[in-house]
Order: C-alpha cells, then structure tokens, then sequence
C-alpha cells in the first residue's frame, strides 16, 4: 500500500498572491490544447487558422471555467451555493464539473463558430482530439488536491489518503481517470482523426469513449458525501454520462450514415 505524496496544493505565492497547483493544471492545460492545435493546423490546415485558434482557446477557457463552476454547483452542491454564492469564484478549492464544462465549452464553440462562419462539427472534431491532455492534467490537479479519491480497497496500489475518513487504502481512481480518459482517450481519439472520417464522427467518439470510461471509473471512486450513491446504485457522474453516451452513439451513427468526411 502507499500513500499519497504531500504537496502544498500551493506551489508558490506572487507578491502574496497564492498561486495553487490546482490552477496550474489548468493553465497547462489550455497550453499544450494550443501547442497540439498549432500542430494539427500545420498538418492538416483548411478548418481554422492560427489565429482562430487562438480566440479559440480564449473563449474555450471561458466556457470551461463558468460551465465547470456552474455545473458544479447545479448538479452536486446546489443548496451550499445557493446560500453562500460569492463561493463559486473559489476555484483554487477544486469543485469542477466535467459535465458542466463540457457544456460550457460546446455553448462556446457554437458561438465561435457562427461568429467565423465555421460548420460546428468540423471545429468539434477539430477540437475533440486535443481535449484529453487537458483532462489528465485536470485529474493530476486533483490528485495534489487530495480530492475525488476512490473507495476502499485491498489492492496492492492502494493509496491512504490525507483527508479521507477512516484507516483504509483507497483506490487512486484520479489516476485511474487521468491514465483513461486523460492517456489512452487521447491516444485513440488522435489515431482515429489522423484520417479523415465522416464529419461529426471524432467528436461523437470522444463523447462516447469518455462516457463510457467515466462510467466506469465511477465504481472505484467514493460518491460525494453530500450526495452518495442515486437511483440503481449510481453516482451523479455515472447518471451524467449516460446521455453523453447516448449523444455520442447517434452522432456516431449520423455521421456515418450521411458519410460526409471531414
């Protein structure tokens, strides 16, 4: 058994400004989205410019951090928030829907791309492949938080965990998510797009692969204590996925059934 490394989850102070690793990951985040971006236009340019990319990242950030926060407190803490909102602007705490974000970031897009007169689905499959680099720093964040840890555990990877209640070693299922829906979605969402497929089709795919992996992990992750386990056993993250698996499947199934590529 191990356990969790200890790390200040602030990693230096600006005059006496704290600058938490929390927020560093997702800085980093939106930096290798952008280098992987410039990547992916030098190799195959015709969908955005350079300088599309760069509005792009902008506004993403934006979507991911009101829609994350939003989400957040709409989906798992909405009475804490209710009462107390000015506590929504304390990001540095952790507190991030996935769910949220996403929707933040797809109501952005869809803005962005009327306003360059871009075809939605071509920039979502533009976008899909870079995301999950940004979710396994994401994950990384919380792991330094010492948040979002798993259930117990006899594993021999089992980890104890600083803030967790009990005397139990406890699954890293952040780790679990950054490896799967952080490495290896990104792995298989890069391969996919390397070729042209039918438009709509990799960001369905991203859809659907992290669904399904989010999913699962979810059977190994602690439900949070102010909501535990919901309808059939399920955690809020489970119950969140499901229609993102669904959406996925019939973009999936649009896309090639129109067989457009893109």
């Amino acid at each position: 058994m191990f356990s969790q490394p200890t790390i200040d989850p602030i990693a230096f102070h600006i005059w006496r400004l704290p600058v938490h690793w929390y927020g560093l990951m997702y800085l980093m985040g939106f930096i290798v989205f952008s280098l992987l971006g410039r990547w992916r236009i030098a190799h195959r340019p015709g969908i955005i410019t350079v300088r599309d990319l760069d509005d792009m990242v902008f506004f993403g950030a934006i979507g991911v951090v009101l829609g994350g926060r939003l989400g957040y407190a709409l989906f798992y803490q909405s009475d804490k928030y209710l009462h107390h909102p000015i506590e929504l602007l304390y990001v540095w705490q952790g507190g991030m829907s996935f769910h949220g974000g996403l929707i933040g970031v797809i109501v952005a897009m869809i803005w962005f791309a009327r306003s360059r007169s871009l075809d939605f689905l071509d920039l979502m499959d533009f976008v899909a492949p870079l995301v999950p680099t940004g979710l396994a720093f994401g994950r990384l964040g919380n792991f330094i938080n010492g948040e979002l840890w798993g259930r117990p555990t006899d594993v021999p990877w089992g980890m104890h965990f600083r803030d967790a209640p009990g005397t139990a070693a406890r699954h890293p299922s952040q780790i679990y998510e950054l490896l799967l829906e952080g490495v290896l979605l990104f792995v298989i969402l890069w391969i996919y797009s390397s070729r042209p497929r039918p438009r709509g089709a990799v960001a369905a795919l991203f859809l659907i692969g992290y669904g399904c992996v989010r999913f699962g992990v979810e059977f190994t992750r602690e439900p949070d204590s102010y909501l535990g386990l919901l309808w059939f056993g399920l955690s809020m993250g489970q119950w969140l996925s499901i229609p993102m698996i669904l959406l996925g499947l019939w973009v999936f199934w649009r896309a090639h059934r129109n067989a457009i590529p893109s």
